[in-house]
Protein backbone atom coordinates (compact mmCIF):
# COMPACT_ATOMS: atom_id res chain seq x y z
CA UNK A 1 0.00 0.00 0.00
CA UNK A 2 1.66 3.26 -1.12
CA UNK A 3 0.80 6.54 0.58
CA UNK A 4 -0.56 9.60 -1.22
CA UNK A 5 1.42 11.83 1.15
CA UNK A 6 5.06 12.83 1.35
CA UNK A 7 7.09 12.78 4.55
CA UNK A 8 6.26 15.92 6.49
CA UNK A 9 6.32 17.21 10.08
CA UNK A 10 2.57 17.81 9.67
CA UNK A 11 0.65 14.79 11.07
CA UNK A 12 -0.72 12.51 8.37
CA UNK A 13 -4.32 12.86 9.54
CA UNK A 14 -4.12 16.67 9.16
CA UNK A 15 -2.82 16.27 5.62
CA UNK A 16 -5.66 13.87 4.84
CA UNK A 17 -8.24 16.17 6.44
CA UNK A 18 -6.97 19.04 4.29
CA UNK A 19 -7.29 16.98 1.13
CA UNK A 20 -10.81 15.88 2.07
CA UNK A 21 -11.76 19.43 2.97
CA UNK A 22 -10.68 20.58 -0.49
CA UNK A 23 -12.79 17.88 -2.14
CA UNK A 24 -15.80 19.19 -0.25
CA UNK A 25 -14.97 22.82 -1.09
CA UNK A 26 -14.62 22.06 -4.82
CA UNK A 27 -17.86 20.07 -4.93
CA UNK A 28 -16.17 16.75 -5.70
CA UNK A 29 -17.92 15.55 -2.56
CA UNK A 30 -21.17 17.61 -2.56
CA UNK A 31 -23.54 18.04 0.36
CA UNK A 32 -25.34 14.80 1.29
CA UNK A 33 -22.66 12.75 -0.49
CA UNK A 34 -21.83 9.51 1.28
CA UNK A 35 -18.10 8.98 1.53
CA UNK A 36 -16.56 5.72 0.32
CA UNK A 37 -16.15 3.04 2.97
CA UNK A 38 -13.33 3.19 5.50
CA UNK A 39 -11.50 0.39 3.70
CA UNK A 40 -11.88 2.17 0.35
CA UNK A 41 -10.43 5.40 1.80
CA UNK A 42 -7.55 3.47 3.34
CA UNK A 43 -6.83 1.92 -0.04
CA UNK A 44 -7.13 5.18 -1.98
CA UNK A 45 -4.93 7.29 0.28
CA UNK A 46 -2.48 4.64 1.45
CA UNK A 47 -2.89 5.42 5.15
CA UNK A 48 -4.01 3.49 8.21
CA UNK A 49 -7.61 3.11 9.36
CA UNK A 50 -6.73 5.16 12.46
CA UNK A 51 -5.53 8.05 10.25
CA UNK A 52 -8.77 8.04 8.25
CA UNK A 53 -10.83 7.97 11.44
CA UNK A 54 -8.87 10.91 12.89
CA UNK A 55 -9.37 12.95 9.72
CA UNK A 56 -13.11 12.23 9.70
CA UNK A 57 -13.40 13.12 13.40
CA UNK A 58 -11.66 16.44 12.75
CA UNK A 59 -13.98 17.31 9.86
CA UNK A 60 -16.97 16.22 11.93
CA UNK A 61 -15.93 18.74 14.60
CA UNK A 62 -15.84 21.35 11.84
CA UNK A 63 -19.40 20.27 10.93
CA UNK A 64 -18.35 19.27 7.42
CA UNK A 65 -18.96 15.54 7.88
CA UNK A 66 -21.46 13.49 9.84
CA UNK A 67 -20.54 9.86 10.65
CA UNK A 68 -23.79 7.89 11.12
CA UNK A 69 -23.78 4.48 12.73
CA UNK A 70 -24.73 1.78 10.24
CA UNK A 71 -25.22 4.22 7.36
CA UNK A 72 -21.80 5.70 6.63
CA UNK A 73 -20.27 9.19 6.67
CA UNK A 74 -22.06 12.03 4.90
CA UNK A 75 -21.06 15.53 3.80
CA UNK A 76 -23.13 17.99 5.81
CA UNK A 77 -21.44 21.37 5.37
CA UNK A 78 -19.12 23.52 3.30
CA UNK A 79 -15.82 25.07 4.40
CA UNK A 80 -15.69 28.81 4.81
CA UNK A 81 -14.17 30.52 1.77
CA UNK A 82 -10.41 30.07 2.09
CA UNK A 83 -9.02 32.58 -0.37
CA UNK A 84 -9.35 35.62 1.82
CA UNK A 85 -6.10 37.39 0.90
CA UNK A 86 -6.36 39.12 -2.46
CA UNK A 87 -3.31 40.34 -4.30
CA UNK A 88 -4.58 43.76 -5.24
CA UNK A 89 -3.47 46.24 -7.86
CA UNK A 90 -3.16 49.27 -5.59
CA UNK A 91 -1.54 49.98 -2.24
CA UNK A 92 -4.80 51.27 -0.76
CA UNK A 93 -6.64 48.07 -1.72
CA UNK A 94 -3.81 45.93 -0.32
CA UNK A 95 -3.91 47.86 2.97
CA UNK A 96 -7.69 47.37 3.25
CA UNK A 97 -7.32 43.64 2.57
CA UNK A 98 -4.97 43.29 5.53
CA UNK A 99 -7.23 45.36 7.75
CA UNK A 100 -10.20 43.14 6.88
CA UNK A 101 -8.43 39.88 7.72
CA UNK A 102 -7.27 41.07 11.18
CA UNK A 103 -4.75 38.27 11.64
CA UNK A 104 -3.26 37.08 14.89
CA UNK A 105 0.49 37.52 14.74
CA UNK A 106 3.17 35.26 16.18
CA UNK A 107 6.56 36.95 16.13
CA UNK A 108 9.38 34.45 15.64
CA UNK A 109 12.39 36.75 15.36
CA UNK A 110 13.33 40.40 15.68
CA UNK A 111 16.84 41.61 14.97
CA UNK A 112 18.94 44.08 13.00
CA UNK A 113 19.60 42.76 9.52
CA UNK A 114 20.29 44.12 6.07
CA UNK A 115 17.62 43.32 3.45
CA UNK A 116 18.50 41.21 0.39
CA UNK A 117 18.14 44.11 -2.03
CA UNK A 118 18.84 43.76 -5.73
CA UNK A 119 20.75 46.37 -7.71
CA UNK A 120 17.71 47.96 -9.34
CA UNK A 121 15.43 48.00 -6.29
CA UNK A 122 16.57 51.23 -4.63
CA UNK A 123 18.96 52.63 -2.06
CA UNK A 124 19.20 51.01 1.36
CA UNK A 125 18.26 52.86 4.54
CA UNK A 126 21.00 53.34 7.17
CA UNK A 127 19.63 50.41 9.22
CA UNK A 128 16.70 48.00 9.26
CA UNK A 129 14.71 46.06 11.80
CA UNK A 130 14.04 42.49 10.70
CA UNK A 131 10.85 40.73 11.82
CA UNK A 132 9.90 37.16 11.02
CA UNK A 133 6.33 36.28 11.87
CA UNK A 134 3.43 33.96 11.18
CA UNK A 135 -0.08 35.27 10.52
CA UNK A 136 -3.08 33.27 11.74
CA UNK A 137 -6.76 33.43 10.86
CA UNK A 138 -9.38 31.52 12.86
CA UNK A 139 -6.56 29.77 14.67
CA UNK A 140 -4.89 28.49 11.49
CA UNK A 141 -1.59 29.77 10.04
CA UNK A 142 -1.78 31.12 6.50
CA UNK A 143 1.33 33.24 5.99
CA UNK A 144 5.01 33.29 6.94
CA UNK A 145 6.59 36.67 6.35
CA UNK A 146 10.06 38.20 6.59
CA UNK A 147 9.91 41.99 6.98
CA UNK A 148 12.76 44.48 6.69
CA UNK A 149 11.60 47.88 7.92
CA UNK A 150 13.57 51.13 7.98
CA UNK A 151 14.69 51.41 11.61
CA UNK A 152 13.88 55.13 11.70
CA UNK A 153 10.24 54.31 10.96
CA UNK A 154 10.13 51.33 13.32
CA UNK A 155 11.33 53.48 16.25
CA UNK A 156 8.35 55.82 15.81
CA UNK A 157 5.93 53.08 16.92
CA UNK A 158 7.77 49.88 17.94
CA UNK A 159 4.94 48.36 19.96
CA UNK A 160 2.43 48.94 17.18
CA UNK A 161 4.74 47.38 14.57
CA UNK A 162 5.28 44.34 16.80
CA UNK A 163 1.57 43.73 17.32
CA UNK A 164 -0.12 44.83 14.10
CA UNK A 165 0.14 44.14 10.39
CA UNK A 166 2.73 46.51 8.99
CA UNK A 167 1.17 47.72 5.73
CA UNK A 168 -2.01 49.33 7.18
CA UNK A 169 0.13 50.91 9.89
CA UNK A 170 2.63 52.32 7.39
CA UNK A 171 -0.07 53.79 5.16
CA UNK A 172 -1.71 55.49 8.17
CA UNK A 173 1.46 57.24 9.41
CA UNK A 174 1.54 60.92 8.39
CA UNK A 175 5.34 61.00 8.61
CA UNK A 176 5.76 58.16 6.09
CA UNK A 177 5.47 58.84 2.35
CA UNK A 178 5.38 55.79 0.07
CA UNK A 179 6.28 57.10 -3.35
CA UNK A 180 6.61 53.72 -5.10
CA UNK A 181 5.27 50.28 -4.26
CA UNK A 182 5.95 47.08 -6.16
CA UNK A 183 5.21 43.39 -5.68
CA UNK A 184 5.95 40.16 -7.50
CA UNK A 185 4.06 36.90 -6.98
CA UNK A 186 5.63 33.52 -7.70
CA UNK A 187 4.08 30.05 -7.41
CA UNK A 188 6.39 27.72 -5.49
CA UNK A 189 6.33 24.71 -3.18
CA UNK A 190 6.66 24.56 0.59
CA UNK A 191 10.06 23.65 2.00
CA UNK A 192 10.46 21.85 5.33
CA UNK A 193 10.30 24.94 7.55
CA UNK A 194 7.42 26.60 5.71
CA UNK A 195 5.48 23.32 5.67
CA UNK A 196 5.91 23.06 9.45
CA UNK A 197 4.91 26.66 10.14
CA UNK A 198 1.89 26.63 7.80
CA UNK A 199 0.82 23.07 8.70
CA UNK A 200 1.23 21.87 5.12
CA UNK A 201 2.65 18.75 3.50
CA UNK A 202 6.15 19.11 2.12
CA UNK A 203 6.11 20.53 -1.44
CA UNK A 204 2.52 21.74 -1.14
CA UNK A 205 1.78 24.69 -3.45
CA UNK A 206 2.41 28.12 -1.93
CA UNK A 207 2.44 31.69 -3.22
CA UNK A 208 5.60 33.71 -2.61
CA UNK A 209 5.13 37.47 -2.69
CA UNK A 210 7.99 39.97 -2.63
CA UNK A 211 6.87 43.53 -1.76
CA UNK A 212 8.98 46.66 -1.76
CA UNK A 213 8.17 50.27 -0.83
CA UNK A 214 10.38 53.27 -1.59
CA UNK A 215 10.20 56.83 -0.27
CA UNK A 216 10.44 59.92 -2.53
CA UNK A 217 14.25 59.82 -2.35
CA UNK A 218 14.33 56.25 -3.67
CA UNK A 219 15.23 54.70 -0.31
CA UNK A 220 13.77 51.27 0.36
CA UNK A 221 11.81 51.69 3.58
CA UNK A 222 10.02 48.32 3.52
CA UNK A 223 10.82 44.95 2.02
CA UNK A 224 8.73 41.87 2.71
CA UNK A 225 9.09 38.29 1.53
CA UNK A 226 5.80 36.55 2.31
CA UNK A 227 4.84 32.93 1.74
CA UNK A 228 1.11 32.17 1.71
CA UNK A 229 -0.73 28.88 1.75
CA UNK A 230 -1.97 28.24 -1.77
CA UNK A 231 -5.55 27.93 -0.52
CA UNK A 232 -5.46 31.34 1.18
CA UNK A 233 -4.62 33.64 -1.70
CA UNK A 234 -6.62 35.01 -4.60
CA UNK A 235 -5.04 36.85 -7.51
CA UNK A 236 -7.14 39.41 -9.34
CA UNK A 237 -6.01 41.77 -12.06
CA UNK A 238 -7.56 43.93 -14.74
CA UNK A 239 -6.48 43.16 -18.29
CA UNK A 240 -6.24 46.01 -20.75
CA UNK A 241 -8.32 45.36 -23.89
Amino acid sequence: MSSTFLNSPVPRYLQLADLMRQRIARGVWPRQYRLPSLDALVQEFGVSRATVRQAIELLAREQLLSPQQGRGTFVTGLPAPDRFISVKGSLAELSRAYEDTQPRIMNIDESASAPPLRKDEGDPAPAYVFMRRVHFRDGHPYCVINIYLDERIFRQAPDAFRGRTVIPLLTSMPTVIIAQAHQVLTIASADLEVARLLELPMNAPVAEVRRLFRDPAGTVIYLAEATYRGDAIHVQMDLKP
